[in-house]
């Protein structure tokens, strides 16, 4: 009996021959021909702004190491980084720092698929080759540098990534306005060591070294002493800073001032009058500062804002169920077109899971909203004690509450409540973005409810009257309401936000609220279960975490002040792409709900603020009823 290879490769067959199975071999050859062609073919077209902004990162941190340490220079890492595109070789350390920032900054673009970052890199490739041909005669390097740009002309559609139209005009007035104030003080950098200066050199020579020196190179000029170096050192500080503002400004994520038009709020308030109870978050979305992109039914629609590059949502969709996936790919598609980060912040549970069936994006518990139902509220057993006792006291004391609709307040009433809040908050910009709405007393706002804590007969002269504290409340559909912001004197008596809950509590069913929404507890259930008896070491040290971060973000203690009403919990998560970009989603929403500000101090801010800000101009190739809401 013989024993052969059955055709098919798949085991042993005994009693048949290779030559008489009707199946020719399969060929040994042609998974390294497939390998072969793969190598030709190139990377996938979606990967290449990844890999040649990656290959300009590391040419730029080599780069910038090259100008900080001095050594760096002269070793045998450098000397393999002068044959990569766009190192500077033997140039000096400014020019170097320079450079360096310039390829991590136009690295960020290409990543973004940016096509102005695009066109700047098939401008800069050819030149490097010229110069590593040229002038170091380095074929390695112009090969390399042919080898980078071919992938950026071939895939050139990937780089579509709309940009802001009014950066590149800051740009440009930048680079003239600090080059020419460089050239300036460039000027009076080089006359001002006459002693030192060898020779008396022209006009003409000091403005030709003070070019050069802004590039990093060393002009015509000698001095004697270190003065040369500390000349240099700050004529090329003064280059770095110019290439550093030119290139953020050009490079920049897009930061539109959205808002919403009359026609917009108007959609949105006949949305939410028919779907409005669905979500406690939905009212929000009426604020004044955020974009929005409906549905192709208009029966949906997502309210967002773009900070930092991100594209931030809030809470859930605003409209039908059924027609969520509409806007939510028309979000997704401005998203793409402009390559921001798409995120949800604070997205319910429902939310979440059509978010991430539709978009494929993944979902992370952010924190808790604590929702307490009316018929089920009192204030009596053991659980409610503290608050009882509280609310107790401070009514001997003289306090009374007013709960009451903003419609049925006088105008004079609620000048008064606005401009106590303004005085009472506690930052000088106003906080939040996806729980907040920014506004009090608005006309159109006329179904919130405002709970007020007055002390009759005592500093009723005062600018406030006898107004000692104030809560606002925004609809939650028809039954319902939910907490905006609470404000307090910061002189009054402890307990006034308690007093007022309570008060607002006790009042609802007179207003027609069976349920009410008090403040989003974020990490609730790792606090809940770090304090837990048994809880392990991973738990505890978390829990121990966030106790610490609470010093600054109130993490713990609003966490303990929602508890004291006995709420039900609803968990509410977090959207994203990636983990990679959750620190950056983070930050972003940290600047949105006014943790972080950055900005340029009061004098620099009052020049470059755009008095008549005008909408941008993107030109999307969109069906005609694309609605998007950008100014």
């Amino acid at each position: 009996m013989s024993v052969t290879l059955d055709g098919d490769n798949s085991g042993l067959v005994p009693g048949r021959s290779q030559h008489n199975t009707g199946i020719p071999p399969k060929p040994l050859t042609r998974r390294p021909f497939r390998r072969t062609r793969r190598l030709f073919r190139g990377p996938r077209p979606e990967s290449v702004p990844a890999l040649v902004g990656t290959a300009c990162t590391l040419v730029g941190l080599m780069d910038i190491a090259a100008g900080v340490f001095p050594r760096f220079r002269h070793s045998r890492m450098h000397t393999f980084a002068e044959v990569l595109p766009g190192a500077l070789g033997p140039l000096s350390a400014a020019l170097s720092l320079s450079a360096g920032v310039l390829l991590l900054l136009l690295a960020h673009g290409l990543k973004r698929r940016k096509r102005r970052a695009w066109r700047a890199a098939v401008v800069l490739l050819p030149a490097g080759t010229v110069a590593q041909f040229g002038y170091r005669h380095s074929l390695v390097g112009a090969l390399l540098s042919l080898v980078l740009l071919a992938p950026l002309l071939r895939h050139r559609a990937e780089f579509a990534a709309l940009p802001d139209p009014r950066s590149r005009w800051k740009a440009l007035a930048n680079f003239f306005l600090m080059g020419a104030g460089s050239i300036g003080l460039g000027l009076i950098i080089v006359s001002v060591h006459p002693h030192r200066t060898v020779g008396n050199p022209s006009l003409a020579e000091r403005l030709e070294h003070v070019l050069y020196g802004l590039f990093g190179l060393d002009g015509p000029i000698d001095y004697s002493g270190v003065v040369s170096g500390t000349v240099g050192d700050s004529l090329g500080a003064l280059g770095l800073l110019t290439a550093l503002t030119t290139g953020y400004l050009a490079f920049r994520p897009e930061h539109p001032a959205a808002r919403l038009t009359e026609d917009d709020e108007r959609r949105l308030r006949a949305l939410l009058a028919r779907h409005g109870g669905r979500d406690s978050l939905g009212h929000f979305a009426l604020r004044r500062d955020k974009g929005v992109v409906f549905s192709p039914s208009g029966k949906a629609a997502v309210c967002y804002r773009v900070v930092s590059g991100v594209m931030l949502a809030s809470g859930d969709p605003i409209g039908d169920v059924e027609a969520w996936p509409g806007a939510i790919e028309r979000f997704m598609d401005e998203a793409k077109a402009h390559s921001w980060t798409p995120a949800v912040m604070g997205c319910s549970e429902t939310g979440g899971e059509v978010w991430t069936r539709e978009t494929g994006l993944d979902a992370l518990e952010l924190g808790d909203e604590a929702v307490v139902d009316v018929p089920d509220f009192s204030l009596h057993g053991r659980a409610m004690r503290n608050v009882r006792q509280m609310v107790t006291r401070i009514e001997r004391a003289g306090y009374e509450t007013r709960v009451r609709r903003v419609r049925d307040l006088s105008d004079g009433e609620l000048a008064r409540i606005r401009r106590a809040a303004d005085d009472w908050r506690g930052t000088d910009t106003e906080r939040g973005f996806s729980m907040a709405l920014g506004r009090i007393g608005d006309p159109a706002d006329g179904d919130s409810v405002i709970a007020t804590a007055h002390r009759p007969g005592q500093d009723a002269a005062g600018p406030y009257g006898d107004l000692k504290a104030l809560l606002h409340f925004v609809p939650w559909g028809t039954d319902g309401m939910s907490l905006d912001l609470m404000r307090r004197d910061r002189s009054a008596d402890p307990g006034m936000n308690e007093l007022l809950i309570v008060a607002s509590l006790r009042a609802a069913p007179a207003l027609g609220v069976a349920r009410v929404s008090l403040n989003f507890a974020m990490f609730r259930s790792a606090l809940a279960r770090g304090e837990r008896l048994g809880a392990g070491p991973v738990l505890r040290g978390w829990r121990g975490l966030l106790v610490f971060l609470s010093r600054w973000f109130q993490i713990e203690s609003l966490y303990r002040f929602n508890a004291k009403f006995q709420p039900r919990w609803e968990p509410r998560y977090v959207v994203f792409r990636s983990t990679g970009e959750l620190p950056r989603i983070g930050f972003a929403a940290m600047r949105a709900e006014g943790f972080v500000t950055l900005s340029l101090p009061r004098p620099l801010r009052r020049l470059t603020r755009d008095r008549n800000p005008r909408p941008c101009a993107h030109d999307i190739a969109s069906p005609p009823d694309h609605e998007v809401r950008t100014a």
